[in-house]
């Protein structure tokens, strides 16, 4: 029995160079180590004299051996044909009766890198490891063996599962460890995870790479672990604050930003997040400059939690509190500083005590520790609200808030207030536009009877703010109504104005009696007077408009559009059709004509005047947006308001991004029991006959209370237009919620009222129509002019 030197184990590690020879010098052993370090393989030389492996003269080689007592440098010739410089260590064996059976002999490259090799690697401040091709460990160094919690002997030859629990990331790094077996390639494994060893959590950054022999036989794969912990976190930061970028602020509104806010940062960065503004802030107010004082009232705005239902929130949303001075969020507002604490503190323990119903109660019920930051939201110098950040501390995650995390909470509720901040005045600045522009819409229609209406107006829910559409109906003389819709270029206040201004022109042109054509070309000069006077350089104004009147006696439409999209009519036996009018240019553009297109509106037509905005929401051309439009007003409605809300449900989104405003018209038309007309020569004595045929009128009518009222009118009115107008005259007799009376003349001189001296014979004849009916007045017509005058019917 060969007896093997102790003192071979004691200097000996696992995958060290090893030979072992018998007494005759032949090779009998051969281990991986030195299949590593020479390259042959064990059935290449076992058998063979060990001195076919060296290069240069045997017994020279053996005889330093022995002066150096068995230790001595040896140049040996590798498979290769590469010479190399190998210390050599022979250790002799011992047989049956301590007879000489042979020597093991240890080979290193040298002594010297052999010591410093294994000490760079058993020092190595990375994890480095070697397994063989079965996913057993043959070598680790003081930092693995430190990360794992064992000694290299404990796990030296053990299958790599066998060693660590059955986790996911214990799973992935075997099935690297195989890929590299199986592929032969290196590979770069990232993981995040706790070490063995410890509770926190760590980023590893592995390489692995083949293990091989000089002839490439792939012996076991070799790995080195990095921790990477604070660069992977620094990455984490520098990713949530690029997320933050487009997640936060993305609406102008107060409450949504501060829940983006909430649901960015868990889990990522907290377990639990609260947002508390300011009441002035979430009203739109501006808030006082500076830091708050310790007492003030919070509102709970969002918060957002790892756990289902927030349980952490003993505040509801909406609700507000005034927290003590000795809290964090009162100590963050007072100072405009951050606060970093944790359960443990002083003040934090108080305020958990003392105010527990409104803190975090259920972490003082539990017991559980956490950290916590408290970060105000200051935008522009001025304090808006405060974040706060709850991290649980527990076995698995034990690390609190540190100043790196503070510094990204700060950046995260700097970039916050500002969007809130921004938010608010937005949201000021929309209030007091929509507030401007409803005050100069139509807050209650004049009485009519020409159409039967309904009107939508939806405004604008896009950052661009609120913009200057209108409609209006406004009642004309002789039961007539005229219909407009127009739109100022732009949105927020100046086109809320510039709409008001042109509506209230709209008024005053209408008030005269325009036709559409010659109304929009004075409406146009306008525009152009107020582009001169609002720009030293002249800019214009971009608006656009259409304006129809209706006559019910007639039936007849006139319509005339600036820029402005044509209208569509539902006509009584179901069809749609879109008005042909003569395109205008927009209004400011100046220096071109206006056209009026006449139609005939049967009793029931329902005429359908809009803004872009009602294509513009689903991005409808011209074409398209009024074939949606026809098709919408074809759908069966009760009434005009369900019409309307047809319309709007089947064009608009539920944001719309530009303002609407939609008006649907019902024509009506007035009897002919109820209008009674005469042509009368230009004769004076055709007065007294006019007379006979309005009292006779009336007296049909049933309306003989005003005869007498009425018989001077007429009289004053013809005697008018036979002295100073002309033929044809016809007079003109309306019932209606008034007694209408007009006269037309061939001229187109517009009476006026003037005051008549003592001995003047005439001149006081539109006086006393003025003082004897309720309102009075003259247009143009093709042929001259109208004057016409209306009184109060008498009560039934």
């Amino acid at each position: 029995m060969v007896k093997i030197p102790g003192d071979v184990g004691r200097v000996t590690t696992a995958g060290d160079a090893m030979v072992v020879v018998d007494a005759h010098g032949v090779v009998t052993g051969w281990s991986e180590g030195a299949q590593l370090l020479t390259g042959y393989a064990a059935a290449e030389v076992t058998g063979r004299p060990v001195s076919d492996l060296l290069d240069g003269d045997p017994d020279k080689a053996w005889r330093a051996l022995r002066a150096n007592g068995g230790h001595g440098v040896v140049a040996v010739r590798r498979e290769d044909g590469r010479r190399s410089e190998l210390a050599l260590r022979a250790y002799p064996l011992q047989g049956e009766e301590g007879k000489p059976a042979g020597y093991v002999i240890t080979a290193a490259p040298d002594g010297r890198g052999r010591d410093l090799g294994e000490l760079a690697f058993k020092q190595a401040s990375v994890s480095m490891s070697v397994f063989d091709t079965e996913q057993r460990y043959l070598r680790m160094n003081d930092t693995a063996c430190r990360i794992m919690g064992v000694q290299e002997a404990e796990v030296l030859h053990r299958y790599f599962p066998d060693t660590v629990e059955n986790a996911e990331h214990s799973r992935g790094f075997f099935n690297h460890l195989r890929q590299v077996v199986e592929t032969g390639r290196p590979v770069h494994y990232e993981s995040w995870t706790r070490a063995p060893s410890g509770l926190r959590m760590h980023a590893w950054n592995i390489e692995m790479w083949p293990l091989r022999a000089p002839s490439g036989q792939l012996l076991g794969v070799s790995l080195a672990g990095y921790d990477s912990t604070e660069q992977y976190r620094a990455r984490q930061r520098l990713a949530l604050l690029s997320k933050s970028a487009a997640a936060i602020g993305t609406t102008l509104d107060v409450i949504h930003t501060a829940r983006e806010l909430a649901q960015l940062v868990v889990p990522e960065l907290a377990d639990f997040v609260s947002v508390d503004l300011l009441d002035s802030v979430v009203e739109g107010e501006e808030p006082t400059g500076g830091p708050v004082d310790a007492y003030v009232e919070l509102r709970r705005v969002a918060h957002h939690s790892r756990t289902a239902g927030v349980q952490e929130a003993a505040i509801d949303l909406g609700a507000a509190d005034v927290y003590p001075s000795s809290s964090p969020p009162v100590r963050a507002l007072v100072t405009g500083h951050a606060v970093l604490t944790r359960t443990g503190d002083p003040d934090v323990d108080g305020w958990l005590s003392r105010h527990g119903a409104q803190a975090a109660k259920p972490y003082q019920a539990d017991r559980r520790d956490f950290s916590l930051m408290a970060v105000p939201l200051v935008a522009r110098g001025t304090t808006l609200g405060v974040a706060v950040f709850v991290r649980l501390l527990t076995a698995e995650s034990p690390d609190p808030f540190d100043q790196d995390d503070v510094s990204l909470a700060q950046e995260l509720a700097s970039r916050t207030a500002v969007c809130v901040d921004n938010a608010r005045r937005y949201a000021k600045e929309r209030t007091t536009a929509l507030a401007l522009q409803r005050s100069l819409l139509p807050q209650a229609m004049a009485g009519q009877a020409a159409v039967e209406f309904a009107s939508r107006y939806l405004p604008a829910l896009s950052r661009a703010g609120v913009g200057g559409d209108w409609f209006d109906v406004i009642p004309l003389s002789g039961t007539r109504v005229a219909l407009v819709v127009g739109d100022v270029v732009g949105h927020g206040i100046h086109a809320s104005v510039t709409m008001g201004r042109l509506r209230t022109a709209v008024w005053t042109l209408a008030d005269v009696d325009l036709p559409p054509d010659e109304l929009l070309t004075h409406l146009d000069d306008l525009v152009g007077h107020l582009a001169a006077d609002e720009s030293p350089t002249g800019a214009e104004i971009g608006a656009t408009c259409l304006y129809a009147v209706y006559d019910p006696v007639s039936g007849h439409c006139a319509v005339a559009t600036a820029g402005h999209p044509p209208p569509a009519v539902l006509f009584p036996d179901g069809t749609v059709k879109i008005v042909e009018v003569s395109a205008g240019p927009m209004l400011g553009v100046g220096g071109l004509p206006f056209e009026a297109t006449e139609l005939h509106l049967p009793e029931g037509s329902v005429l359908a005047l809009y803004t872009d905005g009602l294509f513009e929401a689903r991005h409808l051309d011209a074409d398209a947006g009024t074939a949606v439009l026809c098709s919408a007003l074809t759908v069966p409605a009760a009434n005009l308001d369900d019409a309307c809300d047809n319309v709007l449900q089947v064009l608009l989104p539920h944001h719309p991004k530009d303002d609407v405003a939609l008006l649907l018209a019902r024509t009506r038309t007035l009897d002919s029991d109820e209008v009674a007309v005469w042509d009368l020569p230009a004769d004076p004595a055709e007065v007294a006959t006019a007379r006979q045929y309005a009292t006779e009128q009336l007296t049909r009518w049933g309306l003989d209370e005003v005869a007498f009222v009425t018989e001077l009118v007429v009289s004053e009115l013809v005697t008018n237009a036979i002295r100073y107008g002309g033929a044809p005259i016809q007079l003109r007799l309306i019932r209606d919620r008034t007694l209408i009376c007009e006269v037309s003349d061939a001229s187109s001189t517009s009476p006026h009222l003037r005051r008549a001296r003592t001995f003047d014979e005439g001149g006081r004849g539109l006086l006393l129509v003025a003082q004897l009916t309720d309102r009075w007045g003259t247009r143009t017509t093709g042929t001259g002019k109208t004057i016409w005058a209306e009184q109060a019917l008498p009560f039934e």
